[in-house]
């Protein structure tokens, strides 16, 4: 018995590796991140020493007075959890003139902080609450530029940066096959215009943005001049997708003639005449122009919307009138043979308003606007955050389709125009 008690006591015995291997367990879970951020700048330094090392030689080894030479170290700044931190930097001399070491210039390149500090805002984080947002660093670093200021000047940067980028970015190379714009209502007197373009291939493109105090016919213009200024061919068919304004359908026609086909948004035109009955007529009314909207030909389904125009006329002549009003060109995909989800997906706007829905959840974290400058950098922000998530339009397989018939109407127009001249 005594010598397995013996036995025992020996196999609880702690030997001083073990030892060690505990106190470092005990450290790393009191603090993981602390230890792994302090345990990765000493790599960071091993490996710029390392660097001066190739450049200058070893320490205490004789070189030439014109080779590179060791030059102490400075402050540097690098880009880490949200924030920059200070850190040794080795410098190195040559011919008076300082010379970069690879893996310092490689660090300093990767800087996502303003991507960073844009991913925080547009996800509703503000500038007063950036820095309780980032990762905490050990206090030894000398963490800094997480305040509320350069939270907002990083933003206010990167936003403008990509703004222009994006309103520069030419458009000729897209083939754009679609156009939809779309107005939203910002904040009084400010109103943004975007336009959404899809390629042969049922890709989505923004296109551009223009604001202006409403969604008039100058401001309309604006940004279909800009649009072909950039590339969007004017000589070109298009498919233009509009909810019904006549101030932007009067541009199309100023810009682009008869070479276009426009489409207007059959959700549109249904709210709108819905907006002039009583409640009680909505089912009803509402069906009635989904199945004409769902007709095989274009001909029957005018033919039952003018129908119900007949039917309201007396009682309800506003919303006769508002039915009656562009309703060929809520048809305008009617006969072409499309496969019918890409008709149906065409036949409203649909695709920027999922745009839209995106920029205005962005937009709602704005408390307090400063100008159209504002404006539009924070729409500009919304867009780049839906394009993240853009997949294939609806029905994309039969683009093909509709190309080959915005071709056929583009040479009907040009025979059209040749007689005309003739004669």
């Amino acid at each position: 018995m005594k010598k397995n008690r013996k036995k025992s006591n020996k196999s609880q015995e702690v030997t001083p590796g073990r030892q060690r291997t505990l106190r470092l367990a005990e450290v790393i879970e009191r603090n993981l991140y602390e230890f792994v951020v302090l345990e990765g700048l000493k790599a960071v330094d091993e490996m710029l020493e390392q660097d001066r090392e190739c450049i200058c030689g070893p320490v205490h080894a004789r070189g030439r007075t014109d080779d590179p030479q060791r030059w102490g170290q400075t402050e540097g700044r690098l880009v880490m959890g949200g924030r920059r931190v200070v850190v040794r930097k080795p410098r190195v001399r040559h011919q008076g003139k300082e010379v970069t070491l690879p893996s310092w210039a490689q660090f300093a390149d990767e800087d996502p902080l303003e991507q960073r500090t844009l991913e925080q805002m547009v996800l509703g984080v503000s500038t007063r609450g950036y820095e309780r947002s980032v990762e905490p660093l050990p206090d030894e670093l000398d963490p800094h530029g997480a305040s509320k200021s350069a939270a907002s000047r990083r933003f206010v940067a990167t936003t403008q940066q990509k703004l222009d980028a994006w309103l520069h970015r030419d458009l000729s190379e897209l083939r754009i096959v679609v156009v939809m714009i779309d107005g939203i209502v910002v904040v009084e007197d400010h109103t943004v215009l975007v336009a959404l373009g899809i390629d042969e291939n049922g890709k989505k493109h923004p296109l551009g943005l223009w604001s202006g105090a409403t969604e008039n016919s100058k401001v309309c213009g604006s940004l279909l001049d800009n649009l072909i200024e950039r590339g969007l061919d004017a000589q070109r068919p298009y498919l233009f997708v509009i909810d019904g304004s006549k101030a932007l359908r009067k541009g199309i026609a100023e810009r682009f003639g008869g070479m276009v086909l426009v489409q207007r948004c059959q959700q549109h035109k249904l709210r709108n005449v819905l907006g002039h009955l009583p409640k009680r007529l909505h089912p009803s009314i509402s069906k009635a122009i989904h199945d004409a909207y769902r007709s095989q030909s274009k001909a029957t389904a005018k033919k039952r919307l003018l129908q119900l125009v007949s039917q309201l006329e007396d009682e309800h002549p506003d919303a006769a009138g508002s039915l009656r009003e562009g309703l060929d060109e809520t048809l305008t995909l009617k006969d072409m043979g499309l496969p019918t989800n890409l008709e149906r997906t065409l036949s409203t706007t649909n695709p920027i308003e999922n745009l839209n829905s995106t920029i205005r959840r962005v937009l709602r974290r704005v408390k307090r606007w400063r100008g159209g400058s504002m404006v539009k950098r924070w729409v500009a922000a919304g867009v780049l955050e839906a394009e993240r998530g853009f997949r294939r339009l609806r029905g994309y397989k039969g683009m093909p389709t509709l190309v080959a018939a915005l071709r056929t109407h583009a040479e009907r127009i040009d025979r059209i125009d040749e007689q005309q001249e003739v004669a």
